[in-house]
């Protein structure tokens, strides 16, 4: 055994607690159950720079959203030079924060939804109204704040009202958000493991789009559909495109790329660093399509831990 105690961080301060709980306890189960001494941290509880260093071997990072996922955690465990898993500090910065990723997307010829961003000085209905009249954007518009995870904050706006509504009550809790086209068609994510891609699910919303709702309630009955529904060609394509993305923000360990399929074009949304680990989850469901157990995989993740990535 490469590791021998690994401390789970878990839970933390951002909106997606509950679901980096549930993550983290799955994680935690699958590794007891092969073998690991295994630990827990909760951020919330106690702060990550007071885990124990010597009681520990490696850090299994379960956390999800600000705070988890965007370098700020990523940093506590460089200074306290625990091996960790999943992408570093810069890495986990570059792709929770949609602009710079997708900055980072089109220079690399990467097809992502035109975009323009407003900060919260700068907001008003004219303002608004000359970006989307600049960027010719139609309606329906997607607004979401910039370096926000699992769907939170998302709103698909089908006209001005609606849009400028929903702008002014998402700048109560967020400085900047990024405003795009809608963009139809299916469903597409990817999930690639150190580098290699693992396959690609389509997912069918019966919500109107994929959600938090649609994410992480049975109740809500998503379609997913493994493999893909497309081609084969052009799911060899979608494959290609995840693992460049994943490799150009040099991720490390595991990630999930979130694309939309119109009109034989993928279009790619965003990349996932620190993907959910829940039943519901789709890293693990592509991983068991590809003879991958749930104990294999956190097991594989685990042991890509490292340090000055």
């Amino acid at each position: 055994m490469k590791y021998n105690k690994v401390t789970v961080v878990l839970g933390g301060t951002s909106k997606e607690r509950d679901v980096s709980l549930t993550s983290g306890r799955a994680c935690i189960k699958a590794l007891k159950k092969i073998g690991y001494k295994v630990s827990s941290h909760d951020p919330q509880k106690k702060a990550l720079n007071l885990i124990n260093k010597n009681k520990t071997d490696v850090i299994f990072n379960a956390l999800h959203g600000k705070n988890g996922e965007d370098g700020i955690a990523q940093s506590i465990f460089e200074y306290l030079r625990i091996p960790y898993t999943h992408s570093g500090v810069i890495s986990s910065f570059n792709a929770m924060n949609k602009v710079i990723s997708k900055k980072i997307f089109k220079k690399n010829n990467i097809i992502t939804p035109k975009y323009f961003v407003i900060n919260k000085d700068y907001f008003s209905k004219n303002s608004l109204k000359k970006n989307i009249l600049k960027n010719k954007l139609n309606f329906p518009i997607v607004t979401k704040p910039i370096n926000e995870g699992s769907s939170i904050g998302v709103k698909i706006c089908k006209n001005f009202e609606i849009l400028f509504k929903a702008s002014k009550n998402l700048f109560t809790e967020h400085f900047e958000l990024i405003y795009e086209p809608y963009v139809g068609g299916q469903e597409i994510q990817v999930a690639v493991i150190n580098g290699s891609p693992l396959g690609a699910i389509e997912l069918k919303p019966k919500r109107k789009f994929y959600d938090y709702e649609a994410k992480y309630s049975k109740s809500a009955n998503t379609a997913h559909i493994m493999p893909a529904n497309i081609k084969k060609n052009k799911y060899r394509e979608v494959l290609k495109i995840a693992k460049k993305a994943h490799n150009l923000l040099q991720c490390k360990g595991v990630t999930r790329s979130d694309f939309k399929f119109f009109k034989n074009k993928f279009y790619l949304l965003e990349l996932n660093t620190q993907p959910g680990m829940t039943n519901l989850s789709l890293v693990p469901e592509i991983a068991k399509y590809r003879g991958i157990s749930f104990e294999n995989l956190v097991e594989k993740i685990l042991l890509n831990a490292s340090l000055n990535k």
